[in-house]
């Protein structure tokens, strides 16, 4: 799927794959923090987009735009110096880039997973960038009058990554007693068992090196009876950078479709197909299940390109 940052003339953005790293992170004593998995993975879950020049900001606790002082060189062009815009204690950096993602696609965006910065929080929005021919901003709002942040050239300002959008509307949450799921429940009785064990030993026996005083199990995507359920579990995200290129040819289509009436569609395609109509036999059957006509041509044109 393309994920595009379309560029006006004249626009620059810096753009990176997020880093895995925190500053924080390697601090902790023999940087146990990266031991976490999960902190791993939100750090590098997105892009980052890293800010066009240095600039010192102040917020003097009022709620209008002259209550937020900014400093940048005056060698910066303007178009690039984040600026007071909205008031109410917020600085605004302006992204040069219009976003678009697959149909169906929108775009988190807001500040670095697990990247603190003193006396300012960054905002956090969801854009519908399937479709909006607009631009978005940046803003950071302070937590703390009468003192000056910095954001240094180079550094994350913002960071972004695709969400799908009916994905949590199409979710059902339910409470489940644990009980009624004898592999969840016996799983997770070892699971308990084994830490406090293993969380006992080291007590006695402290390990020698720091390797050896986690589990890693969850790292490794093992379940308690030493399978991996998840084929595709992650230790690293390897995200791509963005590259010059044009759209490609073959764009996502998003198809809202009961599962029910695409497997009908498919049943029928397959009959088509297996009965003499042809092809376009095969297309008709999904089109009269909604599917756009480009669509099924090209899924079609697939399928009997395999089978012959």
């Amino acid at each position: 799927m393309d994920f595009i940052c379309y560029r006006h003339p004249g626009w620059n953005p810096q753009i990176r794959p997020a880093e895995s790293t925190r500053p924080w992170m390697d601090a902790t004593p023999e940087q146990f923090a990266y031991r976490c998995l999960p902190l791993n993975i939100a750090n590098a879950h997105g892009w980052e987009v890293l800010s066009p020049c240095d600039v010192q900001a102040c917020w003097t606790g009022g709620r209008g735009v002259e209550d937020v002082l900014v400093r940048v060189d005056q060698s910066v062009p303007q178009d690039l110096r984040p600026v007071s815009l909205f008031g109410q204690g917020t600085i605004t950096f302006h992204i040069q880039g219009l976003f678009r993602t697959p149909p169906g696609w929108n775009l988190w965006v807001g500040g670095s997973p697990n990247r603190n910065k003193d006396a300012i929080a960054p905002l956090t929005g969801v854009v519908e960038t399937d479709w909006s021919p607009y631009t978005f901003t940046m803003n950071w709002q302070f937590t703390r009058r009468n003192h000056w942040v910095r954001f240094a050239a180079g550094e994350p300002i913002c960071f972004v990554f695709p969400v799908q959008r009916d994905a949590l509307e199409n979710l059902q949450p339910k409470f489940v007693p644990m009980e009624s799921a004898p592999d969840v429940m016996d799983q997770f009785r070892k699971w308990s068992e084994s830490r406090n064990a293993f969380q006992a030993e080291v007590t006695r026996n402290p390990p020698r090196t720091p390797a050896d005083k986690w589990q890693k199990r969850y790292y490794r995507g093992l379940d308690m009876h030493d399978r991996t359920p998840a084929a595709d579990h992650r230790s690293k995200l390897r995200l791509k950078p963005f590259v010059e290129g044009t759209p490609s040819a073959e764009q996502t289509v998003r198809l809202d479709i009961a599962p029910e009436r695409l497997g009908e569609a498919l049943a029928g395609a397959v009959k088509a197909l297996r009965n003499g109509a042809g092809a376009a036999g095969a297309v008709e059957a999904l089109t009269a299940a909604g599917i756009p006509e480009e669509v099924a041509d090209a899924v079609v044109a697939r399928a009997v390109g395999q089978r012959d």
